[in-house]
């Protein structure tokens, strides 16, 4: 397996990996169409076997405090994806991805790396195994079809019926919003301090 840089070349396969290591996690539906492009300067790591994308792991990077990260002092990355095609986990291919991430993260003057995920037990139990740190968490809420879009959104726009919703929920009442909606997420910030 070789672990490298990520070229536009590799588009397709980037989208298809991401796409398949999706299916089986609360991000399911959350399906790209073209790979994101970075504000900022970036690491973008591919993991190939038998000519194939198996892996990914995207890292965009502060030059300034505060400009990707949502905390801490210095400069961090934030992980936007990572991923493991369905035919390759359980292979050590993230924690391949994320070893040489770190390594260049450090090399590029970074002190820390922050992701957000949903509340997929063995998610976050990769995280946590890797050194990473749960430090804060909102919620993602779905609304769908009319009883629970109902007192929440509607339009004001004469003949247009709004059938489905997607917001944060930052407050305290988690436990109740989680019985008015079928679908809510957990969504959690992990920390990594790089030594």
């Amino acid at each position: 397996m070789e672990i490298r840089e990520y070229h536009s070349s590799d588009e397709v396969g980037w989208l298809r990996c991401r796409a398949l290591s999706f299916l089986h996690t609360a991000y399911y539906d959350n399906v790209l169409r073209e790979k994101e492009h970075y504000k900022n300067p970036s690491i973008e790591l591919i993991a190939i076997e038998d000519g194939i994308v198996v892996g990914l792991l995207d890292i965009e990077y502060e030059k300034e405090e505060l400009t990707v990260c949502s905390r801490g002092s210095g400069l961090g990355g934030m992980i936007w994806h990572v991923a493991v095609h369905p035919d390759y986990q359980r292979m050590g291919i993230g924690n391949k991805l994320l070893y040489e991430a770190e390594k260049i993260a450090k090399q590029k003057g970074l002190n820390r790396l922050e992701a957000w995920t949903r509340d997929d037990q063995w998610v976050q139990n990769w995280y946590e195994k890797n050194g990473f740190n749960k430090v804060d968490s909102y919620l993602h809420v779905f609304m769908d079809g009319e009883q629970e879009l109902k007192g929440y959104v509607q339009s004001s726009f004469p003949k247009l019926y709004p059938v489905q919703a997607f917001a944060h929920y930052v407050g305290e009442e988690k436990e109740a919003l989680k019985k008015q909606f079928k679908r809510v997420h957990e969504c959690v910030c992990y920390e990594k301090m790089l030594k």
